[in-house]
């Protein structure tokens, strides 16, 4: 079984998909850079306000959906409002990486 398993590690990668800690660097990246960290705190979990979300720990695809639905307009209330125009300037990838990089976070 070992040698199976040698076998498979020694395998090139097919490319065009980054690794899970290249989705987390660009996550943290993207993060400070997108201004989430205004609101939401550096570190995920200290919002500057009690009724913002702390996103730290959070499930990749729930904060994809939320960021998603954020964007578009399907998820409106007083909090979502001055998000919708900060999301404008994040694409689906760039929210992947976010995504991964909250998960990443204690």
């Amino acid at each position: 079984m070992s040698s199976i398993a040698d076998w498979l590690a020694s395998l090139p990668s097919e490319g065009g998909m980054a690794s899970d800690a290249t989705l987390v660097a660009k996550g943290a990246e993207l993060y400070k850079s997108k201004i989430c960290h205004t609101c939401h705190g550096a570190d995920a979990q200290t919002p500057i306000a009690p009724s913002y979300p702390k996103l730290s720990g959070q499930n990749p695809a729930y904060a994809v959906a939320q960021m998603t639905d954020i964007k578009s307009g399907a998820r409106e209330n007083v909090q979502t409002a001055g998000m919708k125009g900060i999301m404008g300037m994040v694409n689906e990838d760039d929210m992947k990486a976010i995504a991964q990089w909250l998960a990443s976070t204690p």
